[in-house]
């Protein structure tokens, strides 16, 4: 490096021009090279946006994985609130004699750290299913027949035991806000199939969204096209959609035109300008979504068998049927990243069973049970689980003792719960992971969030410790800066 203590020619200050050029002159030639690798695909191939933009014109370009890909298209069926493991799906025999003992065990909840408490033992039988002869909760008679498809993950971690900021986790991969999310990756990473839908659609519970809102489907500090487009299943598919009253589709496709040569013309003088980027594919994506959206949540062409399949019709399981089969509909016409929530923001509407659990999880899981069950049928009898990854969980688990001294609710419990996986290329019929015996926390092969996402990424073809964005001077990804390992023991 030159000596800049005593500068001849003082340039900005600090130092000769001279003596500038000479210290900076190789960042020059750096940046040759990454524009003639950015022409050359080499950079989009890595989903590698060297100036940290995306093509104006179409933001949502599809990538090609540099790897292998096994899948597709993802569904992540969101259990918000937390489920019970050792309720569900971690069978913990041991628990049952020991209901209503006072025990020794740390536990860490929203109600703080504790030393121990009175034991819940579970409030449900588990059966064997399938070929594996997995243990399965009688909370899911059909989804436990689905057992030889499903990679159960019994020892996942998490950062936080509050809602907030572990659903900001489980969609993002950080506790604090302004990240992009999984699905915002993903669509970043791929790029869309289907040029008249979102690449990124997220289904809500009738009784509202999650904590944070829109922050859990964010596309962060990536241009606005890659965050999640809320969808309904039934009614009209996208609020504020249709055309204004009066106004022709000829009409709009006239002033969408002017709109867009004069936002052309404005970003052609901008080119850093990703808002309006973001914006423009936006106009064009809501206009042709106008007639695509309507016909894709078209039940009427679907045969009778398969909305049984789903349980459409039935009152339990009529609403999460149809947004099981919309996911099915939407993976069939290229859509990428799907998520359903199971669960609201609003009192006892989600997963989050500090009193009655055995009401809570009744309720919830009889509502989901039947049509997850279908849509995993439904996707291998048309030849598309191979290439489409389900994820089940939430954003955490629960404590094997009970929060308060009456009653059998459970707080929350991060040191370890059950997810698991399915289609896109993940082996079925598998177990991975432990809880201790009271499934207070995992033991052996602890799995973390990001260990999760690094597997999501990996089966849709991407080294999830190279898929990056540039951001303040850094290669942001996914699984954080210090990346993580997929879970190869179920690849």
């Amino acid at each position: 490096m030159a000596n800049i203590e005593k500068p001849m020619n003082t340039f900005c200050g600090q130092t000769s021009r001279r003596e500038f050029l000479h210290q900076v002159g190789g960042g020059f030639t750096s940046l040759a090279l990454t524009g003639m690798m950015a022409k050359d695909g080499f950079l989009a191939n890595q989903a590698h946006a060297a100036d940290g933009q995306t093509p104006w014109d179409n933001p949502l370009k599809p990538k090609n994985p540099p790897l292998p890909a096994k899948a597709k298209h993802v569904i992540f069926l969101f259990m918000y609130g937390g489920p019970s493991q050792v309720d569900t799906f971690d069978y913990k025999p041991k628990m049952y004699p020991l209901d209503g003992k006072t025990i020794e065990v740390k536990t860490f909840g929203r109600g703080g750290k504790k030393n121990g408490g009175r034991v819940v033992g579970p409030k449900w039988q588990f059966k064997q299913y399938g070929q594996c002869g997995k243990h399965v909760s009688d909370l899911f008679p059909h989804l436990g027949q689905q057992s030889d498809k499903i990679a159960y993950l019994h020892s996942m971690t998490a950062d936080s035991p509050i809602h907030g900021s572990a659903m900001l986790m489980m969609n993002s991969g950080h506790v604090l806000s302004g990240k992009p999310s999984l699905g915002s990756w993903v669509n970043y990473g791929l790029g869309s199939e289907n040029e008249n839908l979102p690449g990124y659609v997220v289904m809500l519970d009738p009784t509202g969204g999650p904590i944070s809102g829109a922050k859990n489907w964010t596309s962060g500090y990536m241009p606005a096209a890659f965050q999640g487009v809320t969808v309904n299943a039934s009614g009209t598919p996208i609020l504020d959609l249709k055309n204004a009253r009066g106004m022709s589709q000829q009409e709009q496709r006239t002033m969408l035109d002017a709109l867009n040569k004069y936002n052309g013309r404005h970003l052609s003088d901008r080119t850093d300008n990703s808002n309006l980027s973001a914006r423009i594919a936006s106009y064009e994506l809501a206009y042709k979504m106008q007639m695509s959206a309507p016909e894709a949540v078209d039940f009427d062409q679907e045969k009778e068998h398969v909305k049984a399949l789903y349980g459409i019709g039935e009152q339990r399981t009529d609403d999460f049927g149809k947004k099981c089969l919309l996911a099915r509909r939407l993976v069939e016409r290229g859509v990428r990243f799907i998520q359903i929530y199971s669960g609201g923001n609003h009192n006892d509407a989600n997963w989050d069973a500090h009193g009655d659990l055995v009401k809570n999880h009744s309720y919830h899981a009889g509502n989901t049970d039947k049509p997850i069950a279908g849509l995993l049928q439904d996707l291998e009898q048309r030849g598309l689980l191979d290439e489409t990854l389900i994820v089940w969980g939430g954003e955490f688990g629960r404590q094997p003792t009970a929060e308060y001294a009456k009653g059998t609710g459970r707080d929350h419990n991060s040191y370890g719960f059950t997810m698991w996986m399915a289609g896109g290329g993940i082996k079925g019929g598998v177990s991975v992971g432990q809880t201790d015996e009271i499934g207070s926390k995992a033991v052996e092969n602890r799995f973390h969030v990001k260990n999760l996402h690094a597997t999501i990424l990996t089966q849709l073809g991407f080294d999830p410790n190279q898929l990056s964005y540039f951001y303040r001077g850094l290669d942001q990804r996914l699984v954080g800066v210090e990346g993580a390992e997929p879970i190869s023991q179920i690849i």
